[in-house]
């Protein structure tokens, strides 16, 4: 059965996490509700979501029964500094390994900016040079083509540092309009220079904190954010990146309202 957003030029998808329970019933869940389901996976101690053979085949035949995408989010806790790089390249390197049967549209990691250049004594340039060998580095031995990478802007630091580390490895954007609004920022500017480098959009009100429906923001905002996606011919994937039932379901409301 056809739904409103099949008619949209860019793939709209959400989180693997809207109901309480594991990555497969949600999948389950979402194939007729999105065109794109996040995979969000976690690689600690105490938590590991990877999925096996066995839950990729499903997740395999769900795709293909459901016109269904997935995006790929690599660990949270990955960190490229020098001091780290070759732990976080191994967490992720797993990860790409155990979904790289879904032929993911993205791989979506973070420049993580514990290591923030003002306070660790060092230059921006330096920050960014250990990020570019860091995700070259990842590139190389996973296998993947640095086009399947998006570098994810955070809230921490200015979009604009992660500019020179994708131009020189290759990689897309992932344009987090959440982590602008928690910045104060007008996305609609940033959206005009980074669409073309983007292939990955995170679509989040802010209430209390991020990742909250998008009824939080101002209903023309995100009518503007709309407008921007469809005047650019925008292609790629808009991951509404939320967490429960209630803010994914209103948040996709509020979208179709908007169009």
């Amino acid at each position: 059965m056809k739904q409103w957003f099949d008619q949209l030029p860019f793939r709209i998808g959400t989180s693997s996490y809207i109901i309480p329970d594991d990555i497969l019933p949600n999948v389950r869940f979402l194939s007729s509700r999105v065109k794109d389901v996040e995979l969000v996976l976690f690689d600690i101690d105490e938590y590991c979501n990877i999925p096996d053979s066995t839950q990729a085949a499903e997740l395999k035949q769900l795709s293909a029964a459901n016109d269904l995408s997935f995006t790929v989010h690599l660990p949270l806790n990955l960190n490229f500094s020098e001091e780290d790089r070759d732990i976080s390249i191994e967490k992720a390197l797993k990860v790409i390994n155990g979904t790289r049967g879904l032929d993911p549209h993205a791989y979506v990691c973070h420049l993580e900016c514990r290591d923030i250049p003002a306070q660790e004594g060092r230059t921006l340039a330096e920050w960014q040079e250990q990020r570019i060998r860091a995700v070259n580095a990842l590139v190389s031995v996973s296998g993947i083509r640095s086009s399947e990478l998006s570098v994810e802007n955070l809230e921490t630091y200015p979009i604009d540092w992660n500019e020179p580390v994708i131009r020189a490895c290759g990689t897309h954007a992932c344009l987090d309009i959440g982590h602008l609004f928690l910045r104060g920022e007008d996305p609609i500017p940033v959206m005009s220079k980074w669409l073309p480098l983007t292939s990955v959009i995170h679509l989040h009100g802010v209430g209390t904190r991020d990742h909250q429906s998008l009824t939080h923001m101002p209903r023309e905002t995100v009518r503007s954010v709309i407008s921007e996606l469809l005047r650019s011919h925008y292609t790629g994937v808009v991951t509404l990146e939320v967490f429960n039932r209630e803010d994914f379901e209103s948040s996709m409301e509020m979208i179709r309202e908007c169009l």
